[in-house]
């Protein structure tokens, strides 16, 4: 059966072998989910992630971050932007998740960005997700 939204799936995922303190997640492989997992190393979420051919589509093999006594770095990974109901945003409304400790990402002409890197370059976009 046809996945929906590959985007949820993938944050589900990481979500879930977080709480179960799991060093690696395996999640389907997509330019959309590589960009976000290129935000989350770019910003220190997560250590890294290798693509990892399967005879199909593909595997985005994300290894996962905690701190020194074992707590995890990805507090909440929460979706914003969904298939029934899409949310954009241009770059002087985009949020500031925990005053600026956390990060929005989102898909815009330019690639995946962070809420920085937005700012940055001064361009909007979808929001796909907050990270807390």
């Amino acid at each position: 059966m046809a996945m929906s939204d590959p985007i949820a799936d993938m944050l589900t995922r990481i979500r879930n072998a977080g709480r179960n303190r799991a060093k690696t997640v395996d999640c389907l492989n997509s330019k959309v989910c590589r960009g976000i997992a290129d935000v989350l190393q770019s910003e220190g979420y997560i250590n890294g992630y290798d693509v990892v051919e399967d005879g199909r589509q593909g595997l985005i093999r994300v290894k996962l971050k905690y701190g020194p006594r074992g707590e995890q770095v990805l507090n909440t990974l929460t979706r914003r932007s969904k298939p029934g109901c899409r949310v954009y945003s241009n770059v002087d409304d985009l949020p500031r998740p925990l005053q600026g400790m956390g990060i929005a990402i989102v898909s815009t002409s330019s690639g995946v960005l962070s809420d920085r890197m937005c700012r940055e370059k001064r361009v909007g976009g979808e929001l796909l997700c907050i990270v807390d």
